[in-house]
C-alpha cells in the first residue's frame, strides 16, 4: 500500500506560490527548499494569479 497523501495549508501554499511569482528562486529552487513537486507549485502559482483578479473585482 502506498503512503498517504500529504496535505498542505493555505498558508503555506500561499508562501510558496508568492515566492514563485517573485520570481527570485527558480522553480528547481522552491521544489529543493520547500520539498514539494514542481507540479504542485506550478499549480498554486496558477491559482494565486487566477484567483488575484477576484479581489479586485470585489468577488472575494
Amino acid at each position: 500500500m502506498a503512503g498517504k497523501r500529504k496535505n498542505y495549508g493555505a498558508e503555506f501554499k500561499a508562501k510558496v506560490a508568492l515566492e514563485a511569482i517573485r520570481g527570485e528562486m527558480t522553480v528547481a529552487e522552491l521544489v529543493a527548499k520547500h520539498g514539494v513537486h514542481q507540479t504542485l507549485i506550478n499549480s498554486w502559482k496558477r491559482q494565486a494569479l487566477e484567483g488575484m483578479s477576484g479581489i479586485f473585482s470585489g468577488k472575494a
